[in-house]
């Protein structure tokens, strides 16, 4: 039925021009969206919005390029894996971003605020097509088969991805104290 429904809007944003139809496709994936940039920006706020921001622009402008050919979801996700890699692709500079500065400014509100920034912390050092397929994969419940569309992959490779950063997450976390025992 949310496969129809999301396949419907987007008729009637193409055919009608039909704006609420696709403000209902951006309040239906909005969360996801940002919380898919939160997880690659490590929790920088201000920048997943605006990520979030840019990739639903151009998946307003570029909805009538939408096939059918695999879920709307999985077409919003690859729009905004693209949307990430262009941004990094374009950032002239990079800093290191002391854990405590970024708990000031974005985590001081919200429980286990130490075990967050862990997180961000154990994700930073993964490569960024390790963190984005663990991202998909373990916090947004995408399968291998939709991570590989959205990656442009085959799914040999995703889990071969996801292998690697998981390992690379349990060296880091055990090392830092949560160890299973």
């Amino acid at each position: 039925m949310s496969l129809l429904n999301d396949i419907s809007l987007v008729a009637q944003v193409v055919v009608f021009k039909n704006t609420k139809a696709f403000d209902t496709l951006v309040k239906k994936y909005q969360s996801q969206v940002r919380r898919f940039f939160l997880n690659q920006t490590l929790g920088d706020s201000e920048l997943s919005d605006d990520l979030a921001q840019d990739t639903f622009i151009k998946a307003y402008t570029n909805i009538s390029s939408f096939k059918n050919l695999s879920n709307f979801s999985t077409w919003l996700y690859r729009i905004a894996y693209n949307v990430f890699y262009d941004y990094i692709r374009s950032r002239k500079e990079t800093s290191e971003i002391d854990a405590r500065e970024v708990d000031a400014m974005h985590c001081t509100e919200q429980e286990n605020v130490g075990e967050k920034m862990d997180i961000y912390k154990s994700l930073k050092m993964l490569k960024e097509v390790e963190r984005t397929c663990i991202t998909l994969f373990y916090m947004e419940d995408v399968s291998i088969d939709k991570i590989a569309g959205i990656i442009g992959s085959p799914t040999g490779t995703v889990k071969s991805h996801l292998s690697r950063g998981k390992e690379k997450l349990a060296i880091y976390l055990k090392q830092n104290g949560y160890d299973r025992n």
